[in-house]
């Protein structure tokens, strides 16, 4: 059984990170930080987790820790990383992985000088949608790819995380919080790079210092064209669709883990195969699957490196929307 500490616990881990804990099978949360030590006492008793603390360093130096989980906001992830790892802690982080691709490099070479796993919780790839999605578009029957297409959107005006707005905190809007998951999907689904990205943003009175939704357009190695369309405007949806010369995959709710997804395979226009698949589970593998790769039982999907990589996309995003230009991105 591997313990975790959970640094920053908000939202997230109340949402998404708890319930996939109840349902894992060799994994369990032993402790958590939060800045706020009353918030922290009262989150531990909630959640009868035995030790809480009020900083990432104090939760790393408890011997009941076996692997720490930082889901705090996004520019704390490099000095929360950074800490863990040099307290001798495996350390699993929330995506986007840093503010930019060198505070991912820093973490990944600190990660292999100390000999520990560093992951990055790219959840979608424990997602039985895109299992299924996946493995019809490696079988080949689909023929050479065209269009790879992922969006996701939901309304940030009534989320309870109001420092997405705030660039020093977050990074950037719905490309750096979000774009994040569609890209590692289409990647991790298509089993190739990106080359080059361009991007388009808009922004408006209530979006801060960040964009408010964007579209992405994508160029993979093997010639694959892509699109991401993202934003923090638009009700929640999460469709992704892979065309090729001889078919399409294609689910409307691909990446939600609330309800039932259905994904529709067709070829010349027949759609022969449909089926309902849930992805209720994805947290549970994701923190089943760090602990098996701690044991020694497997790799790890999304070792650091993957984080990095996305984090490189993000960043040749955001220079596209400054220059208006195909920005070039380089595969490490």
């Amino acid at each position: 059984m591997i313990r975790f500490g959970i640094v920053g616990f908000g939202l997230h881990a109340v949402r998404r990170l708890m319930p996939g804990f109840q349902l894992s099978s060799n994994c369990s949360v032993t402790a958590l930080s939060r800045r706020d030590s009353g918030k922290a006492k009262a989150s531990a008793a909630e959640y009868n987790i035995p030790h809480y603390f009020t900083s990432t360093d104090d939760l790393c130096r408890c011997p009941d820790v076996d692997a720490v989980l930082v889901t705090s906001p996004n520019a704390c992830h490099r000095l929360d990383v950074l800490t863990a790892l040099r307290r001798g802690k495996p350390v699993l982080c929330e995506k986007p992985m840093g503010m930019d691709a060198d505070e991912c490099r820093e973490m990944v070479d600190t990660a292999h000088r100390l000999r520990l796993l560093l992951g990055v919780a790219q959840v979608f790839r424990f997602h039985e949608s895109t299992a299924r999605i996946r493995s019809r578009v490696q079988s080949g029957e689909l023929g050479r790819l065209v269009f790879a297409r992922s969006e996701f959107s939901f309304d940030a005006r009534l989320h309870q995380r109001k420092w997405l707005t705030d660039k020093s905190l977050a990074g950037g809007g719905p490309i750096a919080d979000i774009g994040v998951h569609c890209i590692d999907t289409l990647r991790y689904i298509l089993q190739d790079e990106i080359v080059r990205v361009h991007a388009r943003t808009f922004s408006d009175s209530n979006s801060g210092d960040v964009e408010a939704a964007a579209v992405l357009t994508l160029q993979f190695r093997a010639g694959t064209l892509g699109s991401v369309l993202v934003s923090y405007r638009a009700p929640y949806r999460t469709p992704l669709e892979i065309v090729g010369e001889a078919g399409e995959v294609f689910a409307k709710d691909a990446l939600t883990v609330d309800k039932p997804v259905t994904v529709e395979f067709s070829l010349d226009g027949k759609l022969p195969f449909s089926e309902k698949v849930d992805n209720q589970l994805a947290y549970a593998r994701q923190v089943d699957s760090f602990a098996a790769a701690l044991e020694g039982r497997g790799k790890f999907p999304a070792p650091g490196e993957v984080g990095w990589q996305n984090q490189i996309i993000l960043d040749a995003a955001y220079r596209s929307m400054r220059t208006g230009q195909m920005e070039p991105v380089a595969v490490i």
